[in-house]
């Protein structure tokens, strides 16, 4: 659209008691081929009309029954609409109080009766002018934080997926099929949203979790995929994938990767301080690694491994139970147990593949 198709295409409100002022004006405007002219004689019809039509100017009577001017421009300011049009006021007062009173409720001009007609048309072009840019600009911004919005959302989406793929890399380097991680991150998102984390929140635990081994990467295979008990020496270095993990998640000031960094570092950590990497012990232990020590313990129980058989269910509660307040918070023990059938469905959900 041309700048003389947006001009044509301009919506102008007149406001006026007198039915001879608004033939006049009408008749003005009309001969200089602007198309949409709302006439109001009813002041109190002004609301509803600018919500209905959002004009691009307004030509406002002061002096008017029922509604003056005044109290109009105290209605349209009301609105709080950040693309409130230029209000020309329409008078045959000049008195400077006057004046000052439009201009403090947001008239941008003045326009004297009678009404010269080159001046206000001139008037008009010029305000016309200003409000399509002002609405262009605001139009513009829209449009811009939007695409900002998208590109977020993509970015947020990208990030997800290479959380996704690294953890998913590290269970395979330990001979894992994958199911655990699903099982674990849904069990560690559902005792998070049970102990009090907002959607938001439970949503990046099940997102976040699958990152809490991802350190393992960094861990030789003679010592990650030995199948029997790890020598004092090969116990130290299996440990560090904590701090490994925790390493290579840093940097990124993203509230997922900083969740997974955090779960990374601290999932090992044991309630009466005996765990690793830092030694924390109680409720120093963010509350992220005690959810996630517990779900990832009981699936780590209750999965077959080459080196081991899987345990009961029911043995599997009984050392969580019996650990809890040694290994395990207790707190977060008492949600296992609460809400033990829900777990025990997400787990049914995710067998691994049986092989015949």
């Amino acid at each position: 659209m041309t700048a003389d198709e947006l001009f044509d295409h301009a919506r102008i409100l007149i406001v006026d008691d007198e039915p001879a002022n608004l033939k006049l004006l009408d008749k003005m405007l009309a001969s200089q081929g602007y198309e949409q002219r709302i006439l109001i004689q009813d002041p109190r019809e002004v609301l509803n009309s600018y919500q209905a039509a959002r004009p691009d100017l307004i030509l406002l009577d002061i002096n008017m029954p029922h509604l003056d001017g005044y109290q109009v421009m105290e209605q349209l300011k009301a609105l709080n609409d950040p693309c409130l049009p230029p209000i020309v006021i329409l008078t045959a007062q000049h008195g400077r109080d006057y004046l000052l009173k439009a201009l403090s409720l947001g008239a941008r001009d003045f326009l004297g009766k009678p009404f010269d007609r080159a001046e206000l048309l001139m008037r008009v072009r010029n305000l016309l002018d200003a409000q399509l840019g002002h609405r262009l600009l605001h139009q513009q911004k829209d449009v811009l934080e939007e695409m900002v919005q998208i590109r977020t959302e993509e970015l947020n989406r990208t990030r997800l997926q290479v959380v996704q793929r690294l953890g998913r890399a590290a269970e395979y380097r330990d001979n894992e099929t994958g199911y655990h991680i699903i099982r674990m991150s849904q069990i560690s998102a559902l005792l998070a949203h049970k102990l009090g984390w907002s959607a938001a929140e439970t949503e990046l635990m099940l997102n976040a979790s699958p990152m809490h081994d991802i350190g393992k990467i960094g861990i030789p295979d003679h010592i990650l995929l030995k199948p029997g008990k790890f020598e004092p020496a090969e116990w130290e270095i299996m440990k560090t994938h904590a701090a490994i993990g925790a390493e290579l998640l840093d940097g990124d000031d993203s509230p997922l990767l900083r969740l997974a960094r955090e779960i990374a570092l601290s999932h090992h950590e044991k309630w009466d301080g005996s765990g690793y990497p830092n030694g924390l012990a109680g409720e120093a232990i963010p509350q992220s690694g005690r959810i996630v020590a517990v779900a990832d313990v009981f699936d780590a129980l209750t999965s077959a491994r080459p080196y081991k058989q899987a345990w009961t269910v029911e043995a599997a509660t009984d050392f969580m139970r019996d650990n809890a307040g040694s290994h395990f918070d207790p707190a977060a023990v008492a949600c296992f147990i609460d809400n033990l059938p829900e777990i025990v469905a997400i787990r049914d959900r995710h067998q691994e593949p049986q092989h015949g």
